[in-house]
């Protein structure tokens, strides 16, 4: 039986790619801390997962987690708030990048091989550079903490693999939404708030003028190219993961809106001090790779809003 670790499997993301690869009937081993994630999100799985409570940082336990020697490791475990970092740099530090860094080196030393150790960046290492699209190689300005670390695992991640042989690859994902995503967390993904407060008939507070564009990608989609990545056996370097489409917020929202068969009640704001005006990934190395998205944004947001409204009742 295939043997995958995933850590941060408790998540947003991670939770999702747990069930798709338990359906692949792959042996899967959570580790997660739950001081992000949420052990109900892997309810429809739970009794066929090996699920730990337990913080990456731990790196004896993390050790001993690892010597079962598996096939696929996904690293997603992370402090996923940019403010958390810029509050506690440190503490994020030691989980954005010394945890990783200690994984791969543990793998080198003991002499395991797995067939594809992945790493889950972010977007938000290229910063408000404005060229676009974002290529993999375009020039990079990591402004956070947050953006900081995921950028050096990165490296980290990639230079594990070219130095000592390790099967390495890493990939960046652009604006993720879909099912078991947080609305109530403070760096949660726009359309989750926005899926909130149709649900509750509540007020939208958007900043700006609704213009500014983001390349939104749903779950399923992402949750199926980190598996196709990984499978592949000539993947290496670094992925955008994303639709290589922009779409403005404005015009997303009227799609959700059509979706769900409600209108959004929405409170324009002036725009935020540092969000970025545009934002679309280049996935020519993603296609080049053989990778086909099956959703797309109009299809994801459909789905969505049934799963969400279905939850609610």
């Amino acid at each position: 039986m295939v043997k995958a670790l995933v850590t941060g499997g408790a998540g947003f993301i991670g939770s999702n790619l747990v069930i798709s690869l338990v359906e692949k009937e792959y042996q899967v081993t959570v580790v997660d801390d739950l001081s992000m994630g949420v052990k109900a999100k892997l309810a429809t799985v739970a009794d066929q997962v090996e699920f730990h409570e337990h913080d990456v940082c731990d790196h004896e336990f993390m050790h001993s987690i690892l010597d079962e020697d598996f096939d696929y490791i996904y690293y997603l475990a992370a402090i996923a708030s940019v403010a958390d970092s810029v509050e506690r740099p440190y503490e994020t530090h030691q989980v954005n990048q010394e945890s990783v860094v200690d994984t791969l080196e543990y793998l080198r030393v003991k002499g395991y091989q797995p067939k594809k150790f992945l790493f889950t960046s972010s977007a938000a290492v290229y910063g408000n550079y404005p060229e676009l699209p974002k290529r993999e190689d375009s020039r990079v300005q990591p402004l956070t903490p947050y953006a900081v670390d995921k950028y050096a695992s990165e490296r980290f991640t990639i230079d594990y693999g070219d130095l000592y042989g390790l099967s390495t690859v890493a990939v960046r994902f652009f604006n993720v939404f879909g099912p078991r995503q947080n609305p109530n967390s403070p760096y949660s993904g726009v359309l989750s708030i926005v899926t909130n407060c149709l649900l509750k008939d509540q007020q939208f507070t958007l900043y700006g003028d609704g213009s500014q564009t983001r390349d939104f990608i749903y779950v399923k989609d992402i949750v199926n190219a980190l598996i196709f990545i990984s499978e592949a056996t000539n993947s290496y370097g670094v992925y955008n993961i994303g639709y290589g489409k922009k779409h403005a917020l404005l015009d997303v929202i009227r799609m959700f809106e059509e979706a769900a068969g409600k209108k959004l009640k929405i409170q324009f704001a002036e725009a935020r001090n540092g969000d970025i005006q545009e934002s679309l990934a280049d996935i020519t190395r993603l296609k080049e790779l053989g990778f086909k998205a099956n959703w797309g944004l109009e299809n994801g947001l459909r789905e969505y809003w049934e799963y969400a409204d279905g939850k609610s009742k």
